[in-house]
Parts: C-alpha cells; sequence; structure tokens
C-alpha cells in the first residue's frame, strides 16, 4: 500500500496518545462555546462491524469540524452493556441454560461478557483513528451512570410523569423477555385463518335471536381465541343479519358475497340491515368460556379481508388493547413469560401458543363454532 500506511497507522496512533493529543485538544478549546455530540453507545456484545465503523467515523467527523470551527468539543464514548444482545451472546457462546444457573450468576456473566468486549471494542475504535476520552468511557452498569437514572426516574415520578399499567408488548417466548420494535424482524409465515361463530345471547331488540344466530368473526391467530373479551365493528359500515348454512349470522354488508361464496351460496337471504354504531351492545357468548364478548365499535376495522367483525383479545394487540379501553373492558391475559397458556385457560392449560392453534380448531369444530377454515401467507413478527 502506498506510504507504507499499514505500518504508518499504528505509529502515528501511539503518538497520538504519547503526546495526550485528546487532552491537549480539550485545554485548547477550553472557555470556548460548547458543542456536545450525544453517542448513542453500542452494545458490548462483539467485535466492531461496518455498522459501527460507519457510525463512530462519522460522529468523529463531525466532532473534529466543530472543534476546527472554534467550538469546545469533547466526546466521551459509550457502551450499553445491559440487554438482551448480550444475554443471547452469553448464552450462545458460553452455553448456558440460565434457569438452571440462577439470576445472579447470569447477571455476573453478562458483566464479565460486556467489560471484556468494552476493552475490545475500545481498542478496535482507537485503530480506526477515533479521537475522545477512551479512558473514561460512561458505561451503563458503573453504579454512577446507574444512580443518575435512578435520580431522573424519581423526579419524573415526583413529577407524575411515572404511572403503572397494562399495555400489550412484543414478547420473546424464547427470551423471556418484552422486545423493542428495533428487535423485531417481519418473515413470512403460513397460518390457519379462520371464520368463528360467536352465538348472539342479546340483540338488544334489533332483531330475534334462537340457538343459530351469530356474530361471524375472522382471525389469523387461532390462539388468541381464548383472550377474546369482544368484537369490534366499524361504526360507519353497513351490516347485514343474513342467512348462510342454516344460520344467521351478522356480517359487513360489502363482505357478504365472499363470506357467502364459501358455502356455495351466491344470493343469502337478508332478514335485517344497520349501521355499525347501532351494534354496540349487543352481546355474544364466548365459545368456549361462561363469559360475554361485547359487541363494540373501532374505527381500526376495515373491509379488505375477513368479515369486518374483529375478533378482539385486548392482551393480544395494541389496536384491540386501545379500543378496549375505550369502552372500559378489561384485560384478560391467559399467557405466561414461557408462552404456556396459565391454568385459567381451562382446556388449554399448559399448552404452547402457536401449538394450541391445532387445539383451538378442533375445539370451535367439535363446538359447530367453526365456519370456516384455510392456509394463508401473511407477516408475523419474530425476535431478531
Amino acid at each position: 500500500m502506498r506510504a507504507n500506511l499499514p505500518k504508518r497507522e499504528p505509529e502515528v496512533l501511539d503518538f497520538w496518545e504519547e503526546i495526550g493529543l485528546y487532552d491537549k485538544i480539550c485545554n485548547n478549546s477550553r472557555g470556548k462555546p460548547k458543542y456536545i455530540l450525544h453517542d448513542g453507545p453500542p452494545y458490548a456484545n462483539g467485535n466492531l462491524h461496518l455498522g459501527h465503523v460507519l457510525n463512530k467515523v462519522l460522529k468523529d467527523i463531525i466532532v473534529r469540524y466543530r472543534v476546527m470551527a472554534g467550538y469546545d468539543a469533547p466526546y466521551v464514548p459509550g457502551w450499553d452493556t445491559h440487554g438482551l444482545p448480550i444475554e443471547q451472546q452469553v448464552i450462545k457462546t458460553m452455553k448456558v441454560d440460565r434457569h438452571k444457573l440462577g439470576a445472579l450468576k447470569f447477571r455476573r456473566l453478562c458483566r464479565d461478557y460486556a467489560l471484556k468486549y468494552v476493552d475490545i471494542q475500545r481498542k478496535e475504535f482507537q485503530r480506526l483513528g477515533v479521537t475522545g476520552d477512551w479512558q473514561d468511557p460512561y458505561l451503563t452498569l458503573k453504579p454512577a451512570y446507574e444512580s443518575v437514572q435512578i435520580g431522573l426516574f424519581g423526579k419524573m415520578a415526583e413529577k407524575g410523569f411515572i404511572y403503572k399499567g397494562l399495555k400489550p408488548v412484543y414478547w420473546c417466548v424464547d427470551c423471556e423477555t418484552a422486545l423493542a420494535e428495533a428487535e423485531v424482524e417481519y418473515q413470512e409465515d403460513e397460518s390457519e385463518s379462520i371464520y368463528v361463530l360467536f352465538q348472539v345471547r342479546d340483540s338488544k331488540g334489533l332483531f330475534d335471536v334462537d340457538e343459530k344466530t351469530y356474530v361471524l368473526i375472522w382471525t389469523t391467530t387461532p390462539w388468541t381465541i381464548p383472550g377474546n373479551m369482544a368484537i369490534s365493528v366499524h361504526p360507519d359500515f353497513q351490516y347485514v343479519l343474513a342467512e348462510i348454512d342454516g344460520k344467521k349470522m351478522i356480517i359487513a354488508e360489502e363482505l357478504l358475497p365472499k363470506v357467502a361464496e364459501i358455502k356455495g351460496e351466491k344470493n343469502p337471504c337478508i332478514l335485517g340491515s344497520w349501521q355499525g354504531s347501532q351494534l354496540e351492545g349487543i352481546r355474544c357468548s364466548h365459545p368456549f368460556y361462561e363469559r360475554d364478548s361485547i359487541v363494540i365499535t373501532g374505527r381500526h376495522v376495515t373491509l379488505e379481508q375477513g368479515t369486518g367483525a374483529v375478533h378482539t383479545a385486548p392482551a393480544h394487540g395494541i389496536e384491540d388493547f386501545d379500543v378496549c379501553q375505550k369502552h372500559g373492558i378489561p384485560v384478560l391475559s391467559l399467557v405466561d413469560g414461557q408462552g404456556r397458556f396459565l391454568p385459567e385457560a381451562g382446556l388449554f392449560a399448559g399448552m404452547m401458543v402457536f401449538e394450541s392453534n391445532v387445539e383451538v380448531i378442533k375445539e370451535l369444530e367439535g363446538r359447530g363454532m367453526l365456519y370456516h377454515k384455510e392456509k394463508m401467507l401473511h407477516q408475523y413478527p419474530h425476535c431478531w
């Protein structure tokens, strides 16, 4: 390579360290207007890759430019030494079972692993020529850093910004932890989509009810049926009570032809028609449990697929949760952190949620509540 750079670069870096270049820059800039670049830290969970290089070199360019432009621009690098990426690497590289190991020992392994890669990454960043306070970086595991976070949390609590409540989050049953949006990747999966009959118990006097009167819903997640608490309809859509296959069922008028065609019927008899807002308050029986599923209105309902009546399980989706909160419907979570149904789930207790799809469908079929099932491809979230 021209100018013998592989040999010269380390020599230049050693010279910078020997003369204390970063300290000289800071001393020379003292008293000038301050410019702070807040460095979002990398995870200390492995060697650097090109993403790290691009990130740090661009930041180094900005800081150097600000110094040359007459600013006091100290650069304090840091590392995120907590979190799932580090835990995953410890489990993978050290072949440990965190359940058998225990929480305290596992955390110590994670701490030691993180500190090891802080040192490795520090040397790699320095080799790239990035200048900064490498001798005193911020680490999220340092007690001083943690105490500041606790202090900030306390101030937020004093101002009334902290409250405790429920909210559905992405959850990985393998890692047994909540996932941030950035930790979720989507891939195409084949799954069962099902049309389910919810028997009407109280129609609010809108129409006559017998044992063959239903609201028909559609879902691509059969395992969430045990968590159903409501059925959502759009307040502005038109719905009909149609007779199909010897049953009376509430369906969005626009989707009726497609739903009827499943049973080979082209012109089903329409027994009544209402706007979605008029259906609010109708009570249906849950297919499995002694509780009601109440018809509510929500503007998240679409006519793209299904029946226009949406199975609503507030513990299993943000839209379901939000619409149930508006209508005062409680959250019922029947799944534990390992993805298994709790004892309260009755006949599905102990089953893994995804494995329970077959059993849920079988149970619906046995009770005469399954209108139709079919395979479909759709985008499903996965842990990275």
